[in-house]
């Protein structure tokens, strides 16, 4: 069985441009991610899914200078970008990241995926998302390459081609009796009001100033030593404290409420 990561990363963004490319401390952002996730144990093969769009060219370019392996697919279709990558690489089970979390933790995708070889209901999704306890930044998904597959045959509406987790996950969130079919992992503590995601100005300069702090003294530091240095450091909290969580809780909510009008009498 073959344990594929995929990192989902592109130049283009709104709020902050290029944020892929910024410098956190001598490396690009996606060097980051990189150095940090392939300290997995449970990962066999790991690439990074970016888009055939001439903006992500440097992305590419940068990859190839690192001799990083990389798949360029549909810029607008991001679940065929996904599953092309993950068909390329031959995947049995598929990690799901994004490579704008720097602060990615191999202990925390190994746990999850772990969660998921143990599991004995052979769950089609499995995350650490549904409810978050881990900081913003932290998340892991991972399901079969099967279920991936069904996902790009079956998946029909905008919201889901432009999403891989969606498409996967919300009928098993949705309906009941396909709950026991998804996992998932938490922490005893929730820190989940933490982001620790690159989406803004502010949250660079938060995840630059973890890096500076910690990054000499302990180049392979873990989300809890993190939350270590912002105990000692409180501080820090306050950079981008005003910033929502991702997408994660909202979507969630969403995706149940279209149940809701979807299963109600007309």
């Amino acid at each position: 069985m073959k344990i594929v990561a995929i990192i989902q990363a592109r130049v283009a963004s709104t709020r902050l441009p290029a944020k892929v490319l910024m410098d956190l401390q001598g490396q690009p952002a996606i060097i980051r991610v990189w150095e940090r996730v392939q300290q997995s144990k449970l990962i066999h093969e790991l690439c990074i899914a970016t888009t055939d769009d001439p903006s992500d060219t440097p992305l590419a370019q940068l990859l190839e200078q690192r001799g990083l392996p990389y798949f360029r697919g549909s810029h607008h279709d991001v679940l065929d970008r996904f599953y092309q990558t993950a068909k390329k690489c031959q995947a049995d089970v598929v990690v799901r990241l994004t490579g704008d979390c720097p602060l990615h933790d191999a202990q925390v995708i190994d746990q999850v995926i772990q969660a998921h070889l143990d599991a004995q209901d052979k769950p089609v999704y499995t995350s650490n998302v549904h409810p978050p306890t881990f900081p913003d930044g932290l998340d892991v998904e991972v399901f079969p390459f099967s279920a991936l597959e069904e996902a790009i045959h079956s998946a029909r509406d905008k919201h889901s081609r432009e999403h891989v987790g969606p498409a996967i996950y919300k009928h098993y969130i949705t309906d009941p009796a396909l709950k026991p079919r998804t996992l998932n992992v938490a922490y005893p503590t929730d820190f989940s009001h933490l982001r620790w995601t690159l989406d803004t100005p502010e949250d660079y300069t938060f995840l630059n100033t973890v890096y500076e702090h910690l990054l000499a003294s302990r180049p392979d530091f873990t989300w809890l030593d993190v939350v270590a240095l912002l105990t000692r450091c409180p501080w820090m909290l306050k950079i981008n404290a005003d910033l929502e969580r991702n997408f994660t809780v909202a979507q969630l909510k969403q995706d149940r409420q279209m149940a809701l009008e979807k299963d109600r009498p007309q």
